[in-house]
């Protein structure tokens, strides 16, 4: 055989090694998804689950899972080797934390990293992410004044080692979470999920005859980091600066972002983006460089695979501010300016590369936290209940925005009998909204009308955690904006888009999701593709 062939035959094997590492991941995902008890993992995905190599460096993410999980658990691995110490890990154990600036950015998250050892080696970690449904404290809101009252906060520990759980920590989260079983339930699963991967990742290694990953993942980052830097020296080169205005909490917050790019690199900077917030909407830097990097990859290499080597080249710095909150700043909401973070790069990346670039969308998700309650004198099942909605996605630069879809984090729809089994709630009306995308050459996506009622004998207490009230998404190229969200009780009564209110029983509360932004010209849009908007009814028909 020759030299050449010998390098084509180990090129194949190798990129097939890689296919199947990325299979191993993704069943992995699958392992969470099917076993979790938490509704937001179950039905919505917001999870992540990955491979790393023995130092800690993300070789493959699977497919299933959201941006701002992927990108910060890909840091996060490396606090866990520091902080556990490798002469401290064996065969058989799991690490946990919820820390949000080792974490993912917010108590709610739970992060588990396991070692994979084969034999006695090393070979490497697995991790994941979910969003439980409580940690105690205030709850998922907006109205802590600190992390000390935002829940309960886990350090970097052992969850299990050798095999063996720690029997205190289970009993401590059950003693400081409202929902102990859906809780602790989703500790066993974030847990077993590593596990499936472990067993795969040994019984591919044992198949193939590999001891290590070693020659794998140089190949992995080899060929990633080579593909993103061709990408990166092909843009233009130069600094471009966005601004962009959020509702906030009490008063409207301002974030800009400056993209600078180089030969080998793409960094952004927040200079100029407001303070630290007194309330819970602050976002811990980790959390902000995963969305920042993901916007960036989006548009530089969007079909590049995701792992240490394609993220390195995309660099973030900040100053003290909204974006990079340090401890004991709350930020329990972290996710709605996070979820910002894209339209902000994105709009300075649009002024680099005319022509390329979405129109601004909903952005940030609109969750929503029931704590639900039997009304005075009633008798009946308190719950505590999160349900993940989406706005519309801005337009793109040669297609319609997608209707109520999670972009950035690309959550899924949240089924209406899903939430209504996990308490005593009714989902009266969750449809299109009309007339909410900005018009275009190519239109903004539409968001939702969603109402809730507390079912008979009931009432509910509830998080609010929307923007883009005060604040339409903008459209791009001549596009106009999308329309604000507001929201309501059915009787008129305004509520407010941020922090926890009342809906009493027999009232039902209304939310009207965004829509996202135009694109072009509204006067070069199709007539077809207009005379179809109206048929449907997105648009009303004296809209020309």
């Amino acid at each position: 055989m020759s030299a050449a062939t010998r390098d084509q035959t180990r090129e194949i094997h190798m990129q097939v090694m890689w296919n199947r590492l990325i299979s191993v991941v993704e069943e992995q995902a699958m392992t969470l998804l099917r076993t979790a008890f938490s509704t937001s993992v179950r039905e919505a995905g917001d999870l992540s689950a990955g491979v790393f190599d023995p130092e800690g460096r993300m070789l493959a993410q699977a497919v299933t899972g959201t941006p701002g999980h992927v990108n910060t658990m890909a840091e996060a691995v490396l606090h866990f080797i520091d902080e556990i110490g490798r002469q401290n890990m064996f065969p058989g154990d799991t690490y946990v934390t919820n820390d949000p600036w080792k974490g993912t950015g917010h108590l709610h998250d739970i992060t588990m990293v396991s070692p994979s050892f084969k034999g006695h080696v090393l070979v490497g970690f697995f991790a994941c992410t979910a969003h439980v449904v409580d940690v105690g404290g205030r709850g998922f809101g907006a109205d802590g004044k600190s992390v000390y009252e935002e829940g309960i906060q886990i350090p970097i520990m052992k969850f299990a080692e050798r095999g063996v759980v720690n029997a205190f920590l289970v009993q401590m989260l059950r003693a400081n979470v409202r929902e102990a079983n859906q809780v602790v339930g989703d500790f066993y699963s974030l847990a077993a999920c590593n596990d499936v991967g472990h067993r795969r990742l040994i019984a591919m290694m044992e198949e193939v005859g590999l001891d290590t990953l070693d020659d794998l993942g140089a190949f992995i980052f080899a060929r990633t980091r080579a593909a993103t830097l061709e990408r990166i020296a092909a843009l233009p080169k130069g600094t471009w600066t966005n601004r962009l205005t959020t509702d906030g909490y009490d008063k409207p917050v301002t974030l800009q972002a400056t993209v600078t790019t180089h030969e080998a690199e793409v960094n952004v900077d927040f200079t100029g983006t407001d303070g630290i917030s007194r309330w819970g909407i602050n976002t811990p830097i980790i959390y902000t460089k995963a969305y920042a990097c993901y916007a960036m990859k989006c548009v530089v290499a969007p079909d590049i695979p995701n792992n240490w080597a394609s993220l390195e080249p995309f660099t973030v710095s900040s100053p003290e501010n909204i974006l990079n909150a340090p401890r004991p700043a709350p930020v329990s909401l972290r996710h709605v300016f996070g979820h910002m973070v894209p339209d902000l790069v994105l709009g300075a990346l649009a002024q680099a590369l005319p022509g390329r670039i979405l129109a601004e969308g909903s952005g940030a998700l609109w969750n929503i936290h029931m704590s639900v309650r039997p009304a005075a004198g009633q008798q009946g099942q308190r719950a505590e209940i999160l349900m993940f909605n989406s706005g519309g996605m801005g337009a793109r630069p040669e297609q319609d925005g997608l209707n109520a879809t999670a972009f950035p984090s690309g959550v899924m729809t949240m089924p209406i009998e899903a939430t209504e089994h996990a308490g005593p709630v009714v989902i009266w009306r969750k449809e299109l909204r009309p007339d909410s995308a900005g018009d275009g050459q190519y239109r903004g996506g539409l968001g939702q009308i969603i109402e809730i009622e507390p079912a008979k004998g009931h009432e509910f207490e509830f998080s609010a955690m929307f923007d883009r009230t005060l604040n339409a998404p903008r459209g791009r190229n001549g596009g106009k904006e999308g329309k604000k969200g507001t929201v309501a009780l059915d009787d008129g009564t305004p509520l407010n888009p941020k922090g926890w209110q009342h809906v009493p029983a027999g009232r039902k509360l209304v939310l009207h999701l965004p829509g996202g932004g135009g694109y072009g010209d509204p006067a070069l849009r199709d007539p077809a593709a207009r005379a179809n908007d109206i048929s449907k009814g997105y648009i009303s028909g004296d809209r020309k």
